[in-house]
């Protein structure tokens, strides 16, 4: 699935933190996985060679002269920061019918031969579909895998952080039920599972927000995962701080499009 850029040999991800996107509503994740490369100025390693993603190709998003904004982007591609055991997925294009749980699977099979010490998923719900306990606070949400539960689970309450409610199979008829729910959530639910069930140790970090300008919740979200690995270190405490830090890359100024023509007036 992963083949390393030039053909050269695959990079060592032993002990690294594997960051990736959920293709879900808003796209949150895939922006806030954009702010990452971009601030880190990320270099790409290698891509994945996969037919469960919708075929795209195109220009360097992450562009910083006219040099290298001539090369080509594709659908997955794998990016790396070795200073910060960091190797980040990200992925472009919507998942092609049926073939969610074969990209789980392979994914997974990756991420062990790869030896990655855990996975971050980047995910957001729709916001307009949550429980009413939902409603209360923060927006944000997180979920951890058993097999990552010993070793994050006391920093998550040290950081006041909320986990993800589960919510009534069936509301009214039996309320002893419950369930994980999240509606347009991608491949968010099917991947926690399936790396539960496979010792995966991942964490879902989520966002409930609603489609539109989903560029403050894809800082939000970056500014959620940062409170954990501390990628960026401001002097300050102050929030606003650290979201200056945060470089957008170039490709975000055709986010809705290039305007209207001049000509139409």
């Amino acid at each position: 699935m992963f083949v390393p850029c030039g053909g050269s040999a695959p990079a060592s991800f032993e002990g690294f933190t594997l960051l990736l996107p959920a293709v879900s509503v808003g796209n949150v994740g895939q922006l806030a996985v954009d702010l990452l490369i971009s601030t880190f100025d990320m270099p790409k390693v290698g891509y994945f060679y996969t037919d469960c993603l919708v075929p795209m190709v195109g220009n360097n998003p992450y562009a910083t002269t006219e040099v290298n904004s001539t090369e080509l982007s594709i659908n997955a591609e794998v990016y790396s920061l070795p200073s910060k055991k960091l190797v980040v997925l990200q992925i472009r294009s919507p998942f092609v019918k049926n073939k969610y749980r074969l990209f789980c699977q392979t994914l997974l099979s990756w991420v062990k031969s790869s030896r990655c010490a855990k996975v971050i998923l980047l995910s957001s719900s729709h916001a307009y579909q949550r429980d009413d306990q939902q409603l209360h606070g923060t927006p944000l949400r997180y979920l951890l895998t058993p097999a990552i539960q010993k070793t994050a689970g006391d920093l998550m309450q040290r950081l006041n952080w909320k986990e993800m409610e589960k919510i009534a199979a069936y509301p009214g008829a039996n309320d002893a039920e419950m369930v994980l729910h999240i509606p347009g959530g991608g491949i968010t639910k099917l991947l926690f599972s399936e790396s539960c069930s496979n010792g995966i140790p991942m964490a879902v970090l989520l966002k409930f927000c609603s489609e539109g300008d989903n560029i403050p919740d894809a800082f939000s979200l970056v500014n959620y995962l940062n409170e954990w690995l501390q990628l960026i270190r401001s002097e300050s405490s102050d929030a606003k701080a650290t979201l200056l830090q945060w470089k957008i890359p170039r490709s975000w100024r055709l986010l809705f499009g290039s305007g209207l023509p001049p000509a139409l007036f």
